[in-house]
Order: structure tokens, then C-alpha cells, then sequence
């Protein structure tokens, strides 16, 4: 059975880093690609990073570019999510999310197939 472990989240203030890692029970995580997502209170689940099996590729949402790097780990079987100049509007629980979908990129969320229980991100203004 597939497992997704978060960690990393908390409170942080305006324009800090956060480093969110996610582990992840499975033999051949090397063939999923991995994404991150999120959702805010009173929101829908959002894309937020995604990264390709190889770790070759990574796509993000607007919202972030420029501010989140994903990455992953094939020895360790654990995809990061590097936060910097963070905002109160990114204020979340944040979910790492595995596919095999060749439409991972999309961030579209029935393309994944196994989501992690998520770890909170708070950023105070």
C-alpha cells in the first residue's frame, strides 16, 4: 500500500522559508511523477508544483513561480517543496499528491492517484 508522509509546515512570518518534505512508501517511486497542492480555508484544492519522474521537469502554478522550488530524491523516496518570500495568501494545508499520469504537468487532481494527509502552512502578516 502506498503511503505519503508530509512534514515541514508551520507558522512562519512574511517573506520567510518554509521546507515541506514528503515520504513516500513506495518500491518504485522512481516511476511517479509528484506534485504538490494545496488548499486554503473556504477553497478549492489548488495545483501548486509538479515534478517528473526523473526530476528532469518541474512546472508550477503563477502563483508561486519564482518563489517555490519542487524537487525529489529517487535514492530517499522523498519529493521537497522549497518555500521562500512567503505570503499570507499561502496560507495552507499543503498535500503532496504521486501519478503516473503522463498529465501530471497539468496539475489537474484526478490524475493522481495516492495524496498524502497534508501539513499546515501558516504565514502571518
Amino acid at each position: 500500500q502506498v503511503q505519503l508522509v508530509e512534514s515541514g509546515g508551520g507558522l512562519v512570518q512574511t517573506g520567510g522559508s518554509l521546507r515541506l518534505s514528503c515520504a513516500a512508501s513506495i518500491h518504485t517511486f522512481r516511476r511517479y511523477a509528484m506534485g504538490w497542492f494545496r488548499q486554503a480555508p473556504g477553497k478549492e484544492r489548488e495545483f501548486v508544483a509538479a515534478i517528473s519522474w526523473s526530476g528532469s521537469s518541474t512546472y508550477y502554478a503563477d502563483s508561486v513561480k519564482g518563489r517555490f522550488t519542487i524537487s525529489r530524491d529517487n535514492a530517499k523516496g522523498t519529493v521537497y517543496l522549497q518555500m521562500n518570500s512567503l505570503k499570507p495568501e499561502d496560507t495552507a494545508v499543503y498535500y503532496c499528491a504521486a501519478s503516473t499520469s503522463g498529465s501530471y504537468y497539468s496539475g489537474v487532481i484526478s490524475v493522481y492517484d495516492y495524496w498524502g494527509q497534508g501539513t499546515q502552512v501558516t504565514v502571518s502578516s
